[in-house]
């Protein structure tokens, strides 16, 4: 048996991400790397008021699927182990692990002191309810079912020792469970609440839900009980914080406006063109910082007419000029995305990098090849068809991801394709059950390269397909391999495999790695960031 004792070191994977404090730098400075210089005779405490620049729909890890929910409901609920920033795995909810000498078998040993805010207690029982009910599928789970494969079942040895048992070795399962959507429930809360459980979430974190008005803000107190903070944290016990409410503010010039005006104290999504006058700002302070996982990506359908024929993927790889996109839209607080992964997680392929150049000729060029000439006016045909690309994006705007979409329809224009635009906020409609898009743009917040197994693996029989819907069966086997693969090379070489393939194959197109800015008054202190850049509240306090 492979033996962990509070701790389980890894090095999968080199992360650009560290821990980084909002508190007591100079104003308008990047805080990275920054020293606080303690207040004396403190109290620490307040009541801050955070502003999201989306819409979270729903708080129940198993079924959420966006990273503004993660950011979230990480205040209230935990795991059995998390990850700090150097890639150490450390324990959350469990105290120390026991792995099968065939990768199989997990065995946890549970902290005995540890309640639900509902005031239940944290036991292997509610461990064992909290994966099987991720598998259960009338919970409609999404990432957190493709994040706890190949969990199978699970066996509880006692009040608190389980063991969780998986159909395959998985090397990425361990570092999977520091992940938000496999936090543990309370069963209690989560049978009385049934599908409205999202709405009334109960997890054993430093934060309780007290209230939820949808599209307007979402209320959390200070967990009195708490007392069992993990290393990702200063403060182990009780929030310095009174309360913690997430305004919901997607308009932009509002957002910032308020933050401003200090009608909230803290807010996300700075954009771009208003980091300079944050920088210059003493009242305000900043942080920046690239978020890992996959990076903003327009995935191609190729399902429709022409986008099954390489030719075309290829054309549009050609004719869009994503460096003038990001630089256009981000002043360079962005960085071009090149792969189907961020430079941060293992196996990245650096070659990738600069092996694209926008070529208008060459994009028409390929068109020509396969049959679509220009027309009078400037839009191809064939067989008296014309070219017409459905652009599927998501509203609000998000990172100016609706602006994007504008400046591929004015770049795609001068190769003789017709972009129409659809902005929706039905997602689940539109793209996953009636695939009614050419080109639709998605990311994801994660630690480890299997990530791509949800995006590029053949889906199961009678599954969903994926937005990127390959299907070929050595791509499967490259990352199936990889999950099992303990030689960390030769899982790197697994994965750059897949990335030249999709490349190679214009499968998809990279266009930028996420940024996650948070400007604060400089009455915020101490808020942290984890592993993967989502914001920590434990230590964070308000000093009028």
């Amino acid at each position: 048996m492979k033996k962990n004792n509070q701790s389980l070191s890894r090095s999968v994977l080199v992360l650009t991400t560290a821990i980084v404090v909002l508190a007591g730098c100079a104003s308008g400075t990047s805080q990275s790397g920054a020293t606080e210089v303690e207040p004396e005779d403190t109290t620490k405490g307040g009541d801050l008021t955070y502003a999201l620049a989306s819409i979270p729909s729903n708080l129940d890890p198993a079924r959420s699927g966006w990273a503004v929910e993660s950011r979230v409901y990480k205040q209230i609920f935990e795991g059995l182990v998390t990850k700090l920033p150097d890639n150490t795995i450390v324990p959350e909810l469990a105290t120390d692990w026991d792995i099968s000498d065939d990768g199989k078998t997990y065995t946890f040993t549970l902290r005995e002191d540890v309640t639900f805010h509902d005031g239940t207690p944290l036991n292997a029982e509610a461990v064992q309810y909290s994966f099987d009910r991720i598998l259960d599928p009338e919970t409609q789970a999404g990432n957190a079912f493709s994040r706890l494969q190949p969990y199978e079942s699970s066996e509880i040895i006692d009040e608190y020792t389980i063991e969780l048992h998986l159909s395959t070795p998985s090397v990425p399962f361990i570092d999977n469970l520091t992940q938000a959507n496999l936090s543990i429930v309370s069963p209690s809360a989560a049978e009385e609440n049934g599908d409205q459980f999202g709405q009334n979430p109960v997890g054993t974190g430093p934060f309780e839900f007290v209230s939820l008005q949808e599209n307007s803000n979402i209320k959390l107190k200070r967990y009195e009980d708490y007392d069992w903070g993990s290393d990702k944290y200063e403060n182990k016990g009780p929030a310095y914080l009174d309360t913690l409410t997430f305004n919901i503010i997607t308009e932009e010039s509002t957002r910032i406006g308020s933050l401003q005006s200090s009608q909230v104290l803290a807010a996300e999504a700075i954009p771009p063109q208003n980091i300079e006058a944050f920088e210059s700002d003493p009242s305000l302070n900043l942080l920046s910082q690239n978020i890992e996982g996959l990076p903003y990506t327009l995935f191609i359908n190729p399902d429709h007419e022409p986008w099954g024929e390489l030719e075309a993927r290829q054309a549009l790889q050609y004719g869009i000029d994503v460096d003038h996109i990001v630089e256009t839209l981000y002043f360079g607080t962005y960085d071009r995305a090149w792969s189907a992964i961020t430079p941060g997680l293992l196996g990245y392929d650096e070659s990738l990098e600069e092996s694209i150049e926008p070529d208008v000729e060459k994009a028409k060029e390929l068109l020509e090849d396969i049959g679509w000439e220009e027309g009078s006016d400037g839009i191809r045909t064939r067989d008296g068809e014309r070219l017409t690309l459905q652009y599927v994006d998501i509203t609000p705007n998000r990172e100016k991801r609706n602006d994007i979409a504008v400046m591929i329809q004015q770049q795609l224009k001068e190769i003789g394709i017709e972009v129409d635009i659809e902005l929706t906020k039905d997602v689940a409609t539109t793209i996953h059950t009636n695939g009614a898009y050419d080109l639709y743009g998605n990311s994801q917040v994660n630690g480890d390269p299997n990530a791509l197994i949800q995006f590029y693996h053949s889906p199961a029989e009678g599954a969903r397909d994926t937005l990127s819907k390959v299907n070929d069966p050595e791509v499967d086997q490259w990352l199936q391999d990889a999950v099992t693969e303990q030689d960390e090379d030769k899982r790197a070489e697994l994965y750059k495999n897949v990335q030249q393939y999709i490349h190679n194959e214009a499968i998809i197109l990279p266009i930028y790695v996420p940024n996650y800015t948070v400007g604060t008054q400089e009455s915020v202190h101490d808020i942290t960031f984890d592993y993967l850049g989502y914001p920590q509240f434990n230590d964070a306090y308000v000093q009028p």
